[in-house]
């Protein structure tokens, strides 16, 4: 192998900066599971609604399967905050249906909670605390270090949340049309369609914005740097007045 052949330091650096961002997006995004989580519901009440008609057996069936899969979650000991986001979402849904006796409104907490989380992101951006950078931050250990000593990282965060929340509107400028002017089937299989895409979309925007930062400080390292430093200090201290307190004892004896 030549010199060319062997990998660079910083290849080297840039490929683990990508399998962590990959990580961190699948942990933080409930990866392959929670996309199933978030769409299934959805999908078993448009498909229902489409057969029979009935709002009542489709939203029943819709919040069933969701506990189920609250059920299968706690049974396997794993995190539940994208199952249980599913079944608040969807109670949410079947309430406002319920109340309303129109079956599309089964799906208009869902769109405002999409629209809401676009201006979010746009909004954060614009005031300097993009809205992905303090939903990731955590899961890459790096909490708010980006805001102030990690401009780079910033940068992304910025680009992703643009990203974020551009998408989110225009998925809301197809849909919310579509609820004045659809029926309930037509709305329930073009929103079930418009799920994932747009998602996929954004996660892999994030991850190329993010795999081209600077890596995140890890500031849990660095506090337990700190402390182990701090008992390193404390044990010499105490080992430094052992010896003092042992010479004047021997001066004394």
């Amino acid at each position: 192998m030549t010199s060319l052949d062997k990998p660079t330091e910083d290849t080297t650096q840039q490929d683990e900066a990508r399998a962590v961002t990959e990580a961190a997006l699948f942990e933080a995004f409930g990866g392959v599971r929670g996309m199933v989580e978030t769409v299934l519901p959805g999908l078993l009440f448009v498909t229902i609604f489409t057969i029979n008609k009935d709002l009542h057996w489709s939203a029943i069936a819709a919040l069933a399967v969701s506990l189920v899969l609250v059920v299968v979650r706690l049974a396997m000991k794993d995190t539940v905050k994208h199952a249980f986001s599913g079944v608040f979402g969807v109670a949410f849904g079947v309430v406002f249906a319920m109340f309303t006796g129109n079956a599309k409104d089964f799906y208009l907490p869902g769109m405002l909670y999409t629209l809401g989380l676009a201006l979010a992101y746009i909004i954060t951006t614009l005031a300097g605390v993009p809205l992905i950078g303090l939903i990731l931050g955590p899961v890459f250990k790096e909490n708010l270090s980006w805001r102030t000593r990690n401009p780079g990282r910033k940068k992304a965060y910025a680009k992703a949340s643009w990203a974020w929340g551009l998408i989110l509107l225009a998925k809301c400028a197809i849909l919310f049309p579509l609820y004045w002017w659809a029926n309930t089937a037509q709305l329930g299989w073009v929103l079930v369609a418009l799920k994932i895409p747009p998602f996929l979309l954004a996660v892999w925007l994030t991850w190329v914005f993010l795999a081209k930062a600077p890596a995140p400080i890890d500031v849990f390292a660095e506090m337990e740097a700190e402390e182990k430093a701090e008992e390193e200090r404390r044990a010499a201290l105490t080992a430094e007045r052992g010896e003092t307190t042992g010479g004047r004892h021997r001066r004394d004896g």
